[in-house]
């Protein structure tokens, strides 16, 4: 079986009609940014299926204009993923179960991608007109209700927002939270994945804890006490390549992309803010300055004509990131205390991130780095049964397998010339 028949065989067997869980066992809802980066390599296998990926979970959306970070599917055993539906009490006016937190909006550059890979079918179904309104909703959601600190820059609340859970960046934040006793909640992650490759247990008794008070205090972001609350790069980042992506729809729409531009600006200029000493760091709105160098650092390589590029790229070759000597690109600082070759995000490398590293080197005209990643990702991803992730070191695989984040952008790799 060739890689891209392999591939296409992961998103297929991880498709429920309508969307593609991450995985059968660890992940069996739909989850929001695995959706857009599995649209991004559906489009390669049926850019119909890519659309209906991103309908689907744009079907989740609430009225305020964001998007939860999991749907819940009704098929599914309420039990059988924590937190669960009956834990986050969310219900949106079309009767879908969902998360209460967000995940980084990478949904317009899925979208605009999408719509690329078959024009005619896209305007034939009407497309691009259904999800403009939806994604533009998304993203005022984000930039009012979530600008939290007062510089134009979108707050996370929970560390699951930044889709990096456990990143070492969050760590002096977390310390401040309480931790909801450990037999309040009984795990399932640990069920399907080494604990020793997992959050550990007083980490995730914070999650819990965050994420009940945002429930309890009905999801307001203008009344939550939050305890957590950082401007993290890559979320950012995501966000200024997603306006940028949204510009490229209202052109196709026959609008006008000005706005969509001077958000872009705008998010970019206030992104600089956040870098020193090489690389971009989180900013702690309620503690101390963020030290820790992680991946989200390095994302901001995908924003168009971003001042700092040179820079930045200058760290991801070096000893902190390893650019071209490791595998992939680890999730935090080779060199850092808080290292973990197996943990989850304290040092792994993502096959997601290495997607969007690669898109920014390609941006760059950093062409050899780009297609030295690219040639690991997918020999990772043959070599590893489309791990979730892998040892930055010795490749070996991490979490769960046939993973379809992986399987889908070693699918839209492939395609690459």
């Amino acid at each position: 079986m060739s890689l891209r028949q392999a591939a296409e065989k992961v998103l297929l067997g991880n498709w429920t009609g309508h969307s593609t869980v991450p995985s059968r066992s660890l992940y069996p809802h739909q989850w929001s940014w695995d959706s857009a980066f599995i649209a991004i390599g559906l489009r390669h296998l049926s850019p119909r299926r890519a659309q209906v990926e991103l309908e689907s979970l744009l079907g989740s959306q609430w009225s305020d204009g964001r998007i939860p970070h999991i749907s819940f599917s009704p098929a599914v055993a309420r039990d059988a993923y924590f937190p669960g539906p009956d834990f986050w009490q969310a219900t949106t006016t079309g009767g879908v179960e969902t998360s209460g937190i967000i995940q980084p909006p990478v949904h317009a550059l899925a979208a605009w991608l999408t719509h690329q890979a078959d024009e005619q079918e896209s305007v034939r179904r009407g497309f691009l007109p259904r999800v403009y309104p939806k994604l533009v909703a998304w993203h005022t959601y984000l930039r009012t209700r979530r600008d939290l600190g007062g510089r134009g820059l979108v707050a996370i609340v929970h560390p699951w927002e930044s889709g990096m859970d456990n990143s070492p960046a969050w760590d002096a934040a977390l310390a401040r939270v309480t931790p909801a006793p450990l037999d309040s909640f009984t795990r399932r992650d640990t069920d399907h994945a080494s604990p020793g490759d997992r959050p550990t247990d007083l980490d995730y008794g914070r999650y819990v804890q965050l994420a009940a008070t945002y429930r309890d205090h009905a999801y307001d972001d203008a009344t939550t006490p939050f305890q957590f609350a950082l401007e993290d790069p890559a979320f950012n980042a995501l966000l200024i390549a997603s306006e940028h992506a949204l510009a490229d729809i209202a052109e196709a729409l026959d609008l006008d992309p000005a706005h969509h531009l001077k958000a872009a600006d705008e998010l970019t200029a206030a992104l600089g803010e956040l870098f020193a000493d090489g690389l971009f760091h989180a900013r702690d709105l309620r503690g101390t300055p963020v030290t820790a160098g992680t991946i989200s650092g390095l994302i901001p390589l995908i924003v168009p004509g971003l001042p700092q590029a040179a820079e930045l790229l200058t760290t991801a070759r070096g000893d902190r990131f390893g650019l071209g000597r490791v595998h992939l690109v680890p999730s935090y600082d080779l060199t850092g205390p808080a290292f973990e070759r197996g943990r989850y995000w304290r040092g792994p490398s993502w096959f997601n991130t290495a997607w969007l590293i690669h898109r920014g080197l390609t941006t760059l005209g950093e062409q050899q780095h780009a297609d030295q990643l690219r040639d690991d990702v997918l020999k990772l991803a043959e070599s590893t049964d489309f791990a979730e992730y892998v040892d930055p070191y010795d490749g070996s695989p991490r979490g769960a397998q046939t993973f379809s984040w992986t399987a889908a952008v070693a699918l839209d790799l492939l395609s690459c010339t």
